[in-house]
């Protein structure tokens, strides 16, 4: 088993092809609130600046699976504040697509959808695999 810390649902690749298609290689940055409230923003690469404040979740595959190798715009890199990743640490990211229409700075903006994050805790498997021991819950006493 493989630990992944973010993954992508087919209907959310399909949309990316499409923008990577239109605009180039893309990347996400998971918004800390600002704006586009909590929602994965898209951008072509390179045009949203990470530094010292931002965490590498991981990287999507979005190309076809029968892809022997596959090309830079068909892994795309997804981030996050590293503020906000000390919050979310514990738990697993999907980016997935819903119709909607977001605030009109991601990329998928003007074509009738939006991206959306769902989330689940890790398993203590999961943490185990991570490295990192699970959070503690409930009361201390």
């Amino acid at each position: 088993m493989t630990v992944r810390r973010v993954d992508v649902t087919d209907q959310a690749a399909a949309m990316i092809r499409r923008l990577v298609g239109e605009h180039g290689p893309v990347m996400f940055h998971q918004s800390g609130g600002c704006c586009d409230g909590s929602s994965p923003m898209c951008y072509p690469k390179g045009d949203f600046i990470t530094g010292d404040a931002d965490v590498l979740l991981g990287t999507i595959g979005v190309g076809t699976s029968d892809a022997v190798e596959s090309p830079e715009s068909d892994v795309v890199e997804v981030w996050m504040s590293a503020a906000q990743f000390a919050y979310w640490r514990h738990t697993h990211l999907t980016i997935d697509i819903v119709p909607g229409r977001g605030a009109g700075f991601s990329l998928e903006g003007p074509t009738g959808f939006r991206f959306l994050i769902r989330s689940r805790l890790f398993t203590p498997e999961e943490y185990t695999e991570l490295g990192e021991p699970p959070p503690q819950v409930g009361l201390v006493g």
